[in-house]
Formats: C-alpha cells, structure tokens, sequence
C-alpha cells in the first residue's frame, strides 16, 4: 500500500470516527408537552389516580421523574414562551393572562429559541400541535382592522383575515424546519391547521358556540373554522403528523420535534375507544386517551429502532384545571396533594410531572428531587449539543447532570419565580417560597374573597409544607424582607441566571 492510500484511509477513519462521536452526543428529542394536565392524573406518580396511564407509567419505570418540576407559568401561553425562549413570560409584552387566536406573534425577533440552538447544532426541528403564542395574520386589505365587533374572545367580523395568505411569526419564523399547528387551543378560534404557517384549507364560515351537557368540559367558543376541521379528531390528527415527521425524518441527522398536544384542555373529546376507560369521568378519559398518544409515540420510535438514543420528555403546561367539586364527585386529585389548581400561583397551579427517558445515560426507574422549571429546556439543551446558553436564555439552568444521575442537588444555589393567570408573582428560593398575595392568585381563591385580616403575603417552607397550610409570613420577618427584596429585582428585569 503506497504512502499517499495510507494517509487517505487514515483520514477516512478519522472522519467516521469523528461522525460516530457527533452522533453520540447528539441524540434525537421529542418533547411532549400535555395541555392542562395535572401531576396526579399519571397512576405511576399517584397510586390512587382513577385514571389507567399504562404508557406514562412504562416511562417513568425506564426513565427518571421529577418530583419538583415546574411550568414557568400557571397557564398555556407564557409555560409555552418560557418552555421555548428559556425565559420568564413577564419579561415580554405579555404580563398576565394568555393569548387567543388573532392577536399578534409574542416571541421578540431579537430572542433566540431552542430550534435555533438546535439547528445550529445540525437537528432537524419539528413543531407540530397547539402553538398558542401568537401569530401575525395577513389582512386582505391592509388599511383596515385585522377585525372588528365584540371582543378578542368573542370576534364578531373577521372578513379583513386572509386565511390564504401566510401568517408570519409562527414556528417557521422561530427556527422550526417543519410546522403543522393550531394557533392556539382547541376552544379558542379560529379553527385551523396550519402547515408551514399556511392553512390547509379553506375557512368557509363560522361555527357557533358548542356546548355538551354530559360534562362540564365538553364545549369551545364561537369562531372561523376550516373545511378539513373537526374537533374531535385534532388530538389524533396531529399524532399522525408527529409520526410522520419521526418515520421520515433523515436519519443521518438527529431531530427534535416538539410536540405539545391539544388534551387534556377543553373541550374533552375522549373518542369511543376510550370512553368509560377511567374513573374521573370524560376528564379521566380524555386523560387516558392523551396517555395513548404518548404510547403511539413510543411505538414509533421502537419501531424505527431509535429508542435507546432518543430522549423523550413528556411535562405538562400548568396543572389541571380540575375543581373541588371534581374532586368530590370523582375522588380523583388531578393535582395530587398540591393546593389549587391551574392558574393559581400555589404548588397545584404550576408543579407538573417531568418524565424523562433515554435508555443510553438515563438509569431506568430512577428519581429527582432537583427543582426544575420549563425555562430549563433551552440550557439543558445547549449543554448537551456542546454550545453556550444564548444570553437571552436568562432564567434557564441546565439540569443535565441530574438526567445523567447527579446525586448532590444543592437546594440553595437556584431561585425560581412562579407566576400566575392574574400576574400575581411567588418567589422560591432554598425551601422557602413567598406568595405575593393573600389568595391562590387565580381562580381557586382570588384576593376579593380573602379575610381581610390575613397577611398581606404568604411565607412557606416547601421541605415540612409542601400542601401550604401553614403561613409563616409574621414567624420571618428577615426571610420575607430578603425575598421581597430579591423579587423586586427580578420584576424590575434587574436579576436573571
């Protein structure tokens, strides 16, 4: 063999030595993101759930859950913001509350998304279900109001939207290669997919307002609906798209596809096959259902041989908007022990289950106590694929070491704002967690309904009160003070990462 042979087959071995190695530390992730679903709904993290979770049970046996994990926000919009941007919602426009169908795309140009950290580490991106985070919708004629008449919840005239014509400001704006979505949940119109930011077909009319009186949950609003929509069958619509952007997808590159669902969110739509599966009524089922896709997921990636270099995560947006009188009806806690419910700022408003599989780093049935929030997935991310966390990433902090089986978990060293519906903000920091408001923040017990007597905020320690029953808000006069003081800085946009 002549010297020049040898040094060619020498550098060939060394490029696939080099290929091998990229691919190693560049797995494929899916990251599956439930609407309104609550910790205690998977039978796997509460054994007296009423609700049959055969395939999120199996993911926890293989992989790891997080036992104090959180949405950024107690509701749909910002959890998303924070889950794709890697920072607090409060720091864009949007202050409280959440978008709805035709209001304007949120994520700042001059912000970075976790597609584009991972398209620069050579991913193929995907985002295919509910997006919910605005979108900048072509007007036919561009010296007229977008819409007119009612409210932005209630649109009485939206003749000036051109449903033809692209909407700018969606997942293909933002990074995504590929994108097949509904702008926001499957109550709020319009009622249309939309594939690379182009709707799929024609939005002839408007559907009125639905309501099913077998259970609370079975209704949405009045709106635009497309020709090729029906909201039954959304949840497994977009399912068949995930699969087939995974089964597709080239496989000498790794993807990721985000993948946040429609359910449990209203309107609950269990379809025949699982009616009557659960014990919590057509919540429990569509719960059920919403494991099924989660098993459907799983298959598919067995299926392509790729699940031992795949990570599969699966968390919620916020907890589940499930009442006391649920709880009393269905003796089903949604939200487990945790106080209230989805948009309060208490535990039941934002601590979600965080489910992470990958047979190749992740030891199978193992556990976290680390606290985590959704802002996390952006430097989780970067620090896996070898690159630095965007400087606009400031309220993420990786937490790959604990997916990798870190045992110190040092309590102290992370602060964690939650923030509610109404805006309302909480500090945690150690095991203590300061509610700036008398009430739940949201829906469980606003602050008109409160004693007047009480304290004007609320002091816990998360490590002996982890339900928050025992104010200690006049016990620490200098805990309060300091957290006060740090919350300040975080509003004022003054503290970050």
């Amino acid at each position: 063999m002549n010297l020049k042979l040898f040094a060619l087959l020498v550098i060939s071995l060394l490029i696939m030595a080099c290929q091998k190695s990229n691919q190693e530390q560049h797995p494929n992730i899916i990251y599956i993101l439930a609407d309104d679903m609550g910790y205690g709904d998977i039978k796997g993290l509460n054994i007296n759930s009423k609700i049959p979770t055969p395939h999120l049970d199996q993911l926890i046996n293989e992989g790891i859950s997080f036992s104090d994990a959180h949405s950024n926000s107690a509701v749909c919009t910002p959890t998303r913001y924070g889950t794709l941007t890697g920072r607090y919602c409060f720091r864009s426009r949007l202050k409280s509350g959440v978008l709805v169908g035709h209001e304007a795309a949120l994520i700042e140009d001059s912000i970075k998304t976790v597609a584009q950290v991972l398209n620069e580490a050579n991913y193929q991106t995907a985002c295919v279900g509910k997006w919910h985070l605005g979108l900048n919708w072509a007007k036919k004629d561009s010296t007229k109001a977008l819409f007119h008449g009612g409210n932005l919840w209630d649109i009485f005239h939206t003749d000036n939207v051109d449903y033809t014509a692209r909407a700018s400001g969606g997942p293909c704006d933002v990074g995504f290669d590929y994108s097949f979505i509904i702008p926001a949940s499957l109550d709020i119109a319009p009622y249309v997919y939309l594939e690379n930011d182009v709707a799929t077909a024609p939005v002839p009319k408007q559907v009125p307002f639905f309501r099913d009186e077998k259970a609370r949950g079975m209704w949405y609003r009045r709106g635009d609906i497309a020709g090729d929509f029906d909201h039954t069958t959304v949840l497994q619509t977009i399912t068949n798209k995930a699969i087939d952007f995974i089964t597709s997808a080239n496989k000498e590159q790794p993807f990721f596809l985000y993948f946040p669902l429609t359910s449990p969110h209203t309107p609950w739509f269990p379809t025949e096959e699982f009616q009557g599966q659960s014990q919590a009524g057509v919540y429990g089922d569509f719960v059920a259902m919403t494991d099924d896709v989660v098993g459907q997921i799983m298959q598919t990636i067995e299926k392509q041989g790729i699940t031992d270099n795949t990570i599969l995560i699966f968390t919620s947006d916020n907890g589940s908007h499930w009442l006391p009188s649920d709880i009393e009806r269905f003796k089903h806690t949604a939200n487990h022990a945790y106080s209230g419910m989805k948009s309060d700022i208490w535990e039941g408003g934002h601590r979600v289950p965080f489910i992470v599989r990958w047979p190749e780093k992740i030891k199978a049935q193992s556990t976290s106590t680390k606290a985590i929030c959704s802002t996390d997935l952006m430097a989780s991310l970067a620090e896996l694929t070898l690159q630095d966390i965007p400087e606009s990433a400031e309220d993420s902090y990786s937490f790959l070491s604990a997916l990798k089986g870190a045992s110190k978990v040092n309590i102290e060293d992370r602060v964690m704002i939650h923030h509610s519906v109404n805006g309302t903000f909480a500090i945690r920091k150690g095991p203590w967690k300061l509610i700036d408001t008398k009430g739940s923040g949201g829906w469980s017990l606003p602050e008109d309904k409160c004693d007047k007597d009480a304290p004007p905020q609320q002091l816990f320690n998360m490590e002996d009160d982890i339900v928050e029953q025992n104010n200690r808000y006049s016990e620490y006069p200098e805990i309060v003070r300091d957290l006060n003081t740090l919350l300040w800085k975080y509003k004022e946009g003054n503290e970050a990462r």
